[in-house]
């Protein structure tokens, strides 16, 4: 009788939920889509916990697919996973699958729910049925910072990022400042690849920075892999970002920014277990959280961080914890000299303009024109 009922409701795609419903006995069906593998110790492998967390929860199936890139394939998958799997909620997690691809399949399904990492929902112009989830990573960024700031005797620090988006400023100029609150007179030299995954363009960049004095190298693309095992090899130190990379650098890995997808991903399934949605409003379109929330995370400390560093680091995380840490406050310069945010003026982290920031911080060496 399951085949039957799957068979016929595929060919009518308003009653496909239903079919899946009947057939997995009301379960909650969630789709997880990553643009690359999902072990490359970075931001696919930390989603993939997550669902591996989501899962856990009895009345939770998962599905995932790996590795699809940021083209109509993913709305192919999406559709799949709706009319084969019986989604009520789909994850497509990588930032360029939001537009176009989830605003279109969005609109085809108004009644399955997309949950998108990053992207900003726009009040009347996207579907109803789209809501945006991210952290507030750069708050482990900044810990990451003042680790790095102790531990570097060159005064020299590296950033090795994708693209010069908002999210991925965010980090490089919380990083920064992180440092910068240790010592004034340090440096943060910042390379764009262009894009999220070149693991040849990245190995190139930090041998690069090496090669030039920089002895703490951090970053931010899909998979910090190569750039952890790079630094590793050539005997600096490095801080990992999106998952724990202590395994591939046991002497030089420092700590690094982790995601915690579990909480976020367990928290929408039991809203849509209570027949909650985005389109009625009982859903919330923008969802933010950070250290205290338990978003995200501190990897652990490794051998190198002296207590010093420690101490510091800790301090710094009790404020984020208790809500009192400002890390955006004026009088702040941009790279060019320009004031970004003036005196007496201060952006806490749950302020949306953060996510529009378009400048890098006095002290990181780089152009967003990169």
């Amino acid at each position: 009788m399951k085949t039957i009922l799957r068979s016929f409701f595929i060919t009518v795609a308003g009653f496909a939920v239903a079919a899946n419903l009947l057939a997995e006995d009301a379960k909650v069906v969630a789709g997880f889509i990553y643009v690359g593998p999902k072990d490359d110790y970075g931001y696919n492998q930390a989603h993939a916990e997550g669902k591996i967390g989501v899962s856990k929860l009895a009345w939770v199936k998962s599905v995932e697919e790996a590795s699809v890139p940021e083209t109509t394939a993913v709305q192919e998958t999406m559709r799949n996973m709706i009319n084969l799997d019986g989604a009520t909620m789909l994850f497509p997690t990588s930032f360029g699958y939001f537009n176009p691809h989830i605003l279109k399949v969005a609109k085809q399904y108004p009644k399955v729910q997309f949950f998108h990492c990053g992207g900003l929902y726009t009040e009347g112009k996207d579907p109803k049925n789209v809501g945006s989830y991210f952290g507030y990573i750069d708050e482990a960024e900044y810990l990451c910072g003042i680790v790095a700031a102790y531990t570097s005797k060159s005064g020299k620090l590296g950033f090795i990022a994708a693209k010069p988006i908002p999210q991925v400023l965010r980090n490089i100029n919380s990083f920064a400042l992180g440092a910068l609150s240790v010592k004034s007179n340090i440096t943060v030299q910042v390379v764009f690849t262009g894009d999220w995954s070149m693991p040849v363009k990245e190995a190139e960049s930090a041998t690069s920075l090496i090669d030039q004095g920089i002895d703490v190298l951090t970053c931010h693309v899909d998979s910090p892999k190569v750039i952890i095992e790079t630094a590793e090899r050539r005997g600096i130190y490095v801080c990992g970002y999106h998952a724990n990379g202590a395994a591939l650098a046991p002497k030089g890995y420092l700590t690094g920014a982790e995601w915690d997808w579990t909480k976020v991903y367990s928290d929408y399934a039991t809203w849509v277990k209570e027949g909650k949605s985005l389109s009625a409003g009982t859903i919330p379109h923008l969802i933010r959280g950070g250290l205290k929330d338990g978003f995200v995370k501190l990897s652990p400390y490794g051998p190198a961080v002296s207590d010093e560093a420690k101490k510091d680091a800790e301090a710094a995380k009790a404020k984020f914890m208790d809500g009192t840490m400002v890390v955006y406050k004026g009088p702040l310069k941009d790279n060019t000299g320009k004031v970004v945010i003036p005196e007496g003026t201060e952006m806490k982290q749950q302020d949306i303009n953060l996510e529009k920031m378009d400048w890098l911080v006095e002290g990181v060496l780089g152009s967003t024109k990169s």
